[in-house]
């Protein structure tokens, strides 16, 4: 598996392109905006796109998610049904935060916890990690060790729970009962900043180590 994280938006939001070297097929996660770049990157690294993949309902992670997808004709995945509202609230969240106008839009497929995605001939497992919002996903990818958490873990932090519907002891209860128990040797990718490892931040990190 070959990944390559592009910030995105005045959030400095880590939009993943990510791929399978056996098919160099490929899926965008959280492109919250600047879609001719992403779009770019996919083709400097040779990388046919399938799919879109969101880990949460955030503008900064979902802004750019149904123009790519439609424009591609390629089905976009995820969140959990109860990032619903965040969705909805698209073109709320815009224009409070600056972005261009964006559209509410509902996903192609809900995903759940257990269920898996596919990129080429990866399989990418979903893991409902709600707090940050309540239909936050990440995806795992088992063999390469590699998890796209979007904004539940970052290095030497957590995301917020202050947002409706977050809530502080959900998002702690998911990082320590469904993050951590992947293994130390895990490296994650957050949703803004550096990449880390789980076992780093069940060391270290502040907010939820040992």
């Amino acid at each position: 598996m070959r990944y390559q994280i592009i910030p995105v938006t005045a959030f400095q939001q880590n939009c993943s392109l990510v791929w399978d070297e056996q098919t160099l097929r490929g899926a965008l996660v959280d492109p919250g905006g600047d879609e001719e770049r992403l779009l770019a990157a996919a083709q400097q690294a040779g990388v046919t796109l399938e799919k879109v993949l969101l880990t949460h309902g955030h503008i900064d992670h979902a802004g750019a998610a149904r123009t790519l997808a439609d424009r591609l004709g390629i089905p976009l995945e995820g969140p959990q049904e109860e990032d619903a509202f965040w969705l909805q609230k698209l073109p709320d969240q815009a224009e409070m935060f600056g972005f261009p106008p964006t559209a509410a839009f509902l996903p192609d497929r809900w995903l759940h916890d257990g269920e898996h995605v596919m990129v080429g001939t990866l399989a990418l497992e979903v893991i409902h990690c709600p707090g940050h919002t309540p239909g936050h996903v990440v995806f795992y990818q088992r063999e390469a060790q590699l998890a796209f958490v979007g904004d539940v873990l970052f290095r030497g932090s957590i995301g917020r729970s202050d947002f409706p519907r977050g809530d502080h002891d959900t998002l702690i209860a998911s990082i320590r009962r469904r993050l951590f128990p992947l293994g130390d040797a895990v490296t994650f990718v957050p949703g803004h900043g550096p990449t880390s490892t789980l076992g780093r931040e069940r060391l270290s990190n502040p907010y939820v180590a040992d």
